[in-house]
Order: structure tokens, then sequence, then C-alpha cells
């Protein structure tokens, strides 16, 4: 639904990507993928615009946010609001699709999942700005929520100038709190199987409705799959603890924790300090604990002397996408 039906319509072309970075994936996931890609209205391409790639959150697609949508925006119309109302000066904005078998990922490399940073890095965004002329260096900036967030966040602490800016809503971090609330719930699951991650993949395939907890139970596998993962086992998943008593491994969860914004940060000071702007934000309620980390990332960055902006909101997890009001044009106004 259009909040303005007066703004001007962008369009979105949709272009296809055969990818190498994907080929030879263990889950068999497909390496042809849809790229749908947002240009303002009126630009016949993206000539000299910046351009924004959105990382979506676990279980979606970027498709997914240029689908219909009711009693609110898409994130087409949404842009569409945004720059016709200046808000925002115009950009050209990628919609990248990196579902999986289990549900998503999270746009790292991964030996169980696939070389999804390097999709991004290597294939998404060189194809999408020779394409339309838009993006290069300096005017490059990566946006998400949850899954989509950890994704935003930590691409800005590895690729500070490939990325030059990164807005992170509500990103996985503090994996103690986040994941390890999960842990019981996954074990419960896996137990009505014999404990057997196979059993449980090939049931939840099957199931015509899947509850929630079993797609919590898939999304703890999906992450073991791109923290810890172990390719001579199924699916390339391993647990970080004794499925029987629920006891860290400390090794394993060590692998885990390796790739926690809060454990990376110190070191990805460099990279960060490369950004023209950082926006991190959380709702204050959040039902998986995330404003927690959030706030920890806040006090890291600022002790080490990080700029960015940090918000809190009064709200939870879901259906915060009306923040978007507020990165969106924080990220174009410092790439311009």
């Amino acid at each position: 639904m259009r909040r303005n039906r007066t703004a001007p319509r962008g369009r979105v072309e949709r272009l296809e990507l055969d990818s190498e970075a994907l080929r030879g994936n263990l889950q068999g996931d497909p390496t042809r993928r849809e790229l749908p890609v947002y240009l303002p209205a009126g630009r016949s391409d993206g000539g000299g615009l910046p351009l924004l790639v959105d990382l979506v959150g676990f279980t979606g697609s970027g498709m997914s946010h240029t689908n219909w949508k009711n009693f609110g925006e898409n994130l087409p119309e949404r842009l569409d609001r945004l720059i016709g109302e200046g808000q925002m000066g115009p950009v050209v904005v990628a919609f990248p699709d990196c579902f999986t078998r289990l549900g998503g990922n999270q746009y790292i490399n991964s030996s169980a999942l696939g070389r999804y940073e390097d999709y991004l890095l290597q294939e998404v965004v060189p194809l999408v700005e020779q394409t339309f002329r838009c993006g290069g260096e300096g005017k490059r900036a990566v946006f998400g929520k949850s899954s989509g967030g950890y994704g935003a966040i930590v691409h800005a602490m590895r690729h500070g100038g490939f990325w030059s800016a990164a807005a992170c809503h509500s990103g996985d971090m503090a994996f103690d709190l986040v994941y390890g609330c999960d842990l019981p719930g996954t074990l419960n699951d896996l137990a009505k199987h014999e404990r057997s991650i196979p059993a449980f993949i090939e049931h939840f395939e099957k199931s015509q409705k899947p509850s929630e907890r079993e797609v919590h139970t898939l999304m703890f596998l999906a992450m073991a799959a791109t923290y810890d993962p172990d390719p001579t086992q199924p699916f390339g998943i391993r647990l970080p603890c004794d499925p029987e008593t629920a006891e860290l491994i400390p090794e394993r969860w060590s692998n885990w924790t390796t790739h926690d914004p809060l454990t990376m940060v110190s070191n990805s000071a460099s990279s960060l300090r490369r950004l023209k702007g950082l926006f991190i934000d959380c709702g204050d309620r959040d039902q998986y604990h995330l404003h927690y980390g959030a706030r920890r990332l806040h006090h890291a960055l600022t002790r080490l002397e990080i700029p960015h902006v940090y918000e809190e909101f009064p709200d939870d997890h879901s259906n915060v996408d009306y923040r978007m009001d507020r990165s969106l044009p924080y990220l174009e106004q410092v790439l311009r």
C-alpha cells in the first residue's frame, strides 16, 4: 500500500545472477538467483547514485522486501515516499536473495552453507554497479535487520572501505543471550527425533505447517552451520553442546563467539573508522534480548571513539520496518 499516493513511482528491475561463489554448496541450494534492484523515479539508470544493499532477516529473501504488503509499505514504496517527500535523495537499492535450505544465513562465508560473503562482495555488488552505473568507492552502504543487521555490522567490521556506511537494525549479538535461550528448546525438538539432525530436518521439510518452535530449532541449526561448520557431518552441522545435558563444549562454543560482533569489535576498529557513517538501533524490549547486546556494542564503540549513531525505540523485534525511515535517509546523506 502506498502511503503517499502522489509520490513518483520508482521501478524494480530484475536481474539474474549465476553464482560461482555459491557453486557446490553443501545444502544443494540453487546458484542461479534473482536479484531485484530499485531505481528511483525519473532515472533511466543509477548513474552517479549511491548503492544500498538490503540484507533481510532469517527466513527472508531480498524478494520479500519488494512484495506487496498489507497495511504498510514494501521497501520500494517506502523509498518512493522518502525520496518524493524530500526526506532523502535518490538511491539505487539491491535486494539479494540469500535464502538457504536451512532458512537463511548470516551473510558470511561458511563451508556448510556457502560463500555468501564472497557472493555479495564479488558478484552482487559488481553486477549491480556495472549494470546501473551506480555506487562505487565511497558510495556503497549495507543495511539490514536481525540476521541482516548482523550481516551489516559484520561487513562493516570486516570490509570498511568497500562499504562506506552501514545500518544495523536489531542485529544478532551477545550470542550467550540471543542463542543461549534457544538451546534447550532446540535439544527438546531434536530429542523427538532420536537427537538426529537429519531426522529433524526431514520432518521439518515434510511438515505442512512447521511450528514456531521448530522454525527456531532450524534457525539454531543454521547458526551452527554458520559459526562452527563441520563439512564431514550431515548438512555440515554439529552442535556446540552435549545433546543430553546441554553443557557447552568450550572449543565449539568458542568458534561461535569468535563471530559475535561484541568479540570482533576491538579488532575491527581500523575497518570501522573507514566508514562515513554507522547507524545502530534496537527496540528496548526485544524478545531475543538483542537490546542488551546493542547497548554493549554502543558502549564498546564509544570507548574506541568510533563515531556512530545509536538509538533505542519503544518496541520489540517484530514488524519494525518503520525504523528504515530513520536509517535510509541517514545512509543517503552520509554517502553524498
